[in-house]
């Protein structure tokens, strides 16, 4: 148990009565027949003895100094608005308005509010696809040092590793080749949270050498959705610079229920995240044995794609990919859902994929590997190939949108002058107007400011035939720029 927990619990039992917010008092004599009247008892504000996550000098400070030490980093602020509020403080604090940001073009949207917050110029990293599977590969860090030597003016790099589908990048690479030009690496580690407790998963990037390390704590280990860290290290970060926007980015009210679950989190990793691993990777064993039977259906691993230039593959991601069938992700997904009341993370064309964390259940993994060999039983065999297809929203190094404006500079000409709103099979040539992107995973296939080209008009297209859950587009129409 936390300390803050223990210390939440102890007011809750006290004779304290609460003549602050918040207006539930700490009472569920209103019976709204709500599970959440259970948390109400140690649903508190600052009061006397609590500390304030924005100048936290107690029990607070005290947690973030055991999280900090747990990941090895100098120091670590939780995060009780998500790992979005973690990307938008940490590129704030390291870019000056108008500057220029290196970022992998498969960033997390909340990278490109970032951008268009400190009114950035962008240089992007595009990674290579995966061959066979045709999915985002790592970031090669020699594209790092190409880039950072033709474009002096660029601030700070940020990249996502593990990406959504679990490709980890060579983070001690790219941070010595950040840190021999002076300039501070970000990495977007939201799926990565619990690195580094386990021999047979990657260090985490904060050991690594990374600056900034954003964890989404929600993502991956037992903690309430919304939970994140910030990690910082190293000299490249201003603090207090740092500190200035997490004030404006996190609310004023942070949640103590939110914050003793970060606590919780990390005092049941630091105590048994080693066996709670082992157990899982058991129990994930078994269901790769059992799952690799399927005729139509293949689980990516590392030893798959040998020249792949990732590191790893993170074992917690089950990606699990059409061959040679008449089904695509989404059915797959659809069916899933619908017939066996398995609940699966994503799907696009080419795939879908399932998370599993510690607290998976060896009965739940047995539930989704049978399922998935009774469905594969019934495919017939096809000449489509739904993995082909899958290239076609994830765009190549050659294929990269033209930028004609910057984000902020496409945004403010929206609102200053309007937008069209067109069908996207006549908006060739056009400026987009609005982001567009699959959600999950929230990586944009275009961005306000770029032109609107043959290709993305296919990839736009491909998502609506296939029924995935792409943002931007409404009733086959988008928005362009005037």
């Amino acid at each position: 148990m936390s300390n803050l927990y223990e210390q939440l619990v102890k007011y809750r039992d006290s004779d304290y009565y609460p003549f602050h917010m918040p207006g539930h008092k700490r009472n569920n004599a209103a019976k709204l027949d709500c599970v959440l009247e259970a948390v109400y008892g140690v649903d508190i504000t600052e009061i006397d003895g609590f500390d304030n996550l924005h100048q936290a000098q107690g029990i607070i400070k005290k947690a973030q100094q055991d999280a900090a030490e747990l990941y090895g980093a100098d120091e670590t602020f939780f995060l009780v608005n998500g790992s979005t509020c973690g990307v938008l403080s940490a590129i704030s604090a390291v870019t000056q308005k108008g500057g220029r940001l290196l970022m992998a073009r498969n960033c997390h949207k909340s990278v490109y509010y970032a951008v268009y917050l400190q009114e950035l110029k962008t240089t992007y990293l595009y990674p290579h696809l995966v061959r066979g599977y045709n999915i985002a590969d790592a970031v090669i860090p020699e594209s790092v040092e190409m880039i950072l030597k033709e474009q002096p003016d660029i601030s700070a790099v940020i990249i996502t590793s593990p990406t959504y589908e679990g490709v980890v990048s060579d983070i001690a690479a790219i941070a010595d080749i950040t840190h021999r030009y002076g300039i501070p690496l970000i990495v977007d580690e939201a799926h990565g949270a619990h690195f580094g407790f386990h021999e047979a998963f990657p260090e985490n990037a904060v050991r690594q050498g990374a600056d900034i390390v954003i964890h989404s704590v929600h993502k991956t280990l037992p903690a309430m959705t919304q939970t994140a860290l910030l990690h910082v290290s190293g000299t490249l970060v201003d603090r207090e610079r740092l500190r200035r926007y997490l004030k404006i980015f996190q609310t004023t009210s942070p949640s103590y229920v939110l914050m003793a679950s970060i606590d919780s989190c990390m005092n049941l990793m630091r105590k048994e995240g080693h066996s709670l691993l082992e157990q899982f990777l058991e129990r994930r064993n078994d269901f790769i044995k059992k799952a690799v039977k399927c005729r139509h259906f293949e689980i990516m691993d590392k030893q798959a794609v040998p020249d792949s230039c990732m590191q790893t593959i993170e074992p917690g991601k089950i990606v699990i990919f059409m061959r040679d069938g008449e089904l695509t992700g989404q059915q797959l997904y659809d069916i899933l859902s619908e017939k066996y009341h398995l609940q699966l993370e994503m799907a696009t064309g080419g795939y879908v994929l399932a998370m599993f964390t510690i607290m998976d259940t060896a009965e739940g993994m047995r539930r989704l590997a049978e399922a998935l060999l009774e469905i594969d039983q019934g495919i017939v065999a096809s000449q489509a190939n739904p993995i082909q297809a899958q290239e076609l929203i994830y765009p190549k190094r050659d294929e990269q949108p033209e930028t004609m404006l910057t984000i902020a500079e496409a945004i403010t000409q929206s609102d200053e002058k309007g937008y069209d709103s067109i069908p996207i099979n006549e908006s060739e040539g056009r400026l987009s107007a609005e982001f567009i992107n699959l959600y999950p995973p929230g990586i944009p296939i275009v961005v306000p400011g770029e032109k609107i080209d043959c290709k993305i008009i296919e990839s736009v297209r491909f998502c609506l035939d296939t029924r995935l859950n792409i943002q931007g587009v409404e009733d086959g129409s988008i928005s362009v720029l005037k």
